[in-house]
């Protein structure tokens, strides 16, 4: 397998005057597909160009020749033996929300499948191309998501290192057998691999992230239709919605994080 990163559809497109022929794509994330002898090539909505087949080494040269965006000279994700359970997390860092955790299983056939649904590119997709790509990655290959209502969050005993590394653990539990790979976070005690930015490094874990975020993203709308407002992502424009909930005289511990420092602070200034 080889990636071209930055290819435009235009570029890509010249490889049909050399004897690549244009096939129907197979998923929304995918803008051409060529093939050509046992040779395959996605053309993803991203930019990314990616080559399959036994002898793409002509290909290869040819794209280089045509100088067709850059060349990526590893593949984007290691490949473990056997089965892979991935795991990761959303809505730590935001204001509103509780936390979501998703773990992802899979082999080295269902690794190739998640690849071609481009879960490598979940960091550039909208939130409703999260939204869409996640069903398909739960048609793909089996998988656990725990989602903690801000609520549950808040009852919880011990910090949220302590939440993580149960909610992790679990995840991965009800997905075993298989070597569990997480997304370090500070604190990480679980997982038989834990490194930071897993989810560049690994299919499962990118697969698992896009999970979270969907989860995640479900979560604030049912919380928005509980408020009945917009409840915002993040931590760094929510002063107006903590107003909004004060107003609305609303239960705190509902929808945010009652011990996060800015919560603290309005709280403590509430009038």
């Amino acid at each position: 397998m080889t990636i071209f990163l930055n290819v435009t559809k235009e570029q890509a497109e010249k490889l049909l005057r050399n004897g690549f022929a244009k096939e129907e794509v197979k998923t929304v994330y995918e803008a051409l597909r060529l093939k050509k002898s046992g040779i395959t090539i996605i053309l993803y909505t991203s930019g990314k160009l990616l080559l399959q087949g036994k002898n793409i080494d002509e290909a290869v040269k040819l794209i280089r020749k045509l100088k067709m965006g850059i060349e990526q000279t590893a593949e984007q994700f290691l490949a473990e033996t056997g089965w892979v359970i991935g795991s990761d997390e959303a809505l730590k860092g935001d204001t509103f929300g509780g936390i979501v955790v998703a773990a992802v299983k899979a082999n080295g056939l269902l690794r190739k499948k998640l690849m071609e649904l481009g879960v490598a590119d979940s960091k550039t997709l909208s939130d409703k191309e999260i939204l869409t790509m996640s069903e398909k990655i739960k048609q793909t290959v089996s998988c656990e998501i725990k989602s903690l209502l801000p609520e549950e969050y808040n009852r919880r005993e011990g910090n949220v290192t302590d939440l993580l590394n149960k909610l992790h653990q679990q995840a991965a539990q009800e997905l075993q057998p298989g070597k569990h790979i997480v997304d370090k976070y500070p604190g990480c005690a679980v997982g038989d691999i834990a490194v930071e930015k897993a989810e560049s490094r690994y299919a499962e874990v990118a697969a698992a992230s896009v999970l979270a975020r969907a989860a995640a993203l479900q979560q604030l709308d049912y919380l928005s239709l509980l408020a009945g407002f917009t409840i915002p992502k993040g931590s760094t424009h929510v002063k107006l919605a903590l107003y909004e909930l004060q107003e609305r005289k609303l239960d705190f511990s509902k929808f945010v994080k009652i011990d996060f420092s800015n919560v603290v602070e309005f709280l403590k200034n509430k009038v």
